[in-house]
């Protein structure tokens, strides 16, 4: 990172609210239309800065983002529903001294030569508890 920019990230934590509205004037090029919490204008500014120095998100990310919102808009949850796994990927997962296999598949997942909808199924197959099928077969991390 540039000192200069690192200098200026330093010192967004020590501005006041009001020199905070003029920076981000200054780097968005118009003024803030919302009220929102200083540490919510470090954080923006702070990213517009890095953006400026670095560069932004490719174009293509820019695309799934912007499908995304509109999927949300129109009252969809598609885009948090399930993993995003290529079709024939195969999960497998040590349970208990067995080895179980998934396959992903147009309809979901495959177990043992039968479809499921979700992974949570298979898991909670596997284990007979209910466990959350993406934390199971690894998908996920702990914290979420």
């Amino acid at each position: 990172m540039p000192n200069d920019l690192a200098k200026q990230l330093e010192e967004l934590r020590q501005f006041t609210r009001p020199e905070l509205v003029a920076t981000w004037t200054e780097v968005f090029g118009h003024p803030l239309r919302c009220r929102a919490h200083k540490d919510f204008l470090i954080r923006c500014i702070a990213y517009r800065l890095q953006e400026q120095a670095y560069g932004g998100l490719s174009a293509n990310t820019r695309k799934q983002l912007r499908k995304i919102a509109a999927e949300i808009e129109a009252g969809s949850s598609a885009a948090f529903d399930a993993p995003r796994i290529k079709l024939g990927t195969r999960l497998i997962r040590e349970w208990n001294g067995g080895t179980h296999e998934v396959i992903v598949i147009t309809e979901g997942f495959a177990y043992r030569g039968q479809p499921y909808r979700s992974l949570s199924e298979i898991a909670r197959l596997i284990t007979g508890t209910r466990w959350s099928g993406p934390l199971f077969f690894g998908l996920k991390g702990s914290h979420g």
